[in-house]
């Protein structure tokens, strides 16, 4: 099995934080012979079970909880698969500026563009002066 960097370390980021504020869980989280890569090949099996292609957070991190929890837990064979991850990217102060200045500056170069473009005359046909043939 070879799940994502991301996906490791959500799962652990998660995982540590429950063990700070649970100390019931910290007893757990800490045996020897458990492991965050045997967690995640408990967590794809189980997933692979299931036959469902997407899962809310919770779903994911209770998955994990459980491995920690179960002393006699069938782990499953390593599973061949890709892990999605969905994130949000948080952007500093300064990053959020520059986008800012970056989306006013191609406003006003839009605007600009659009100020100086030639506009096109329309031709004004010319009617023919040809006298009708009905007109007596």
């Amino acid at each position: 099995m070879k799940a994502s960097n991301h996906f490791k370390n959500t799962i652990k980021a998660y995982l540590d934080q429950r063990a700070e504020s649970d100390v019931l869980f910290s007893l757990q989280y800490s045996k020897p012979d458990k492991n965050i890569d045997d967690c995640l090949t408990y967590i794809l099996n189980t997933v692979q079970k299931l036959g469902c292609n997407g899962f809310a957070d919770e779903e994911i991190y209770s998955m994990a909880v459980h491995y920690y929890d179960e002393d006699n837990i069938n782990i499953g064979d390593p599973v061949d698969c890709h892990v999605t991850v969905n994130h949000v990217v948080e952007l500093t102060e300064e990053e959020k500026q520059q986008a800012h200045k970056e989306a006013l500056q191609k406003a006003q170069d839009e605007a600009y563009a659009k100020l100086t473009q030639p506009t096109k005359r329309v031709k004004q046909s010319e009617t023919a002066n040809q006298q009708s043939l009905f007109n007596f």
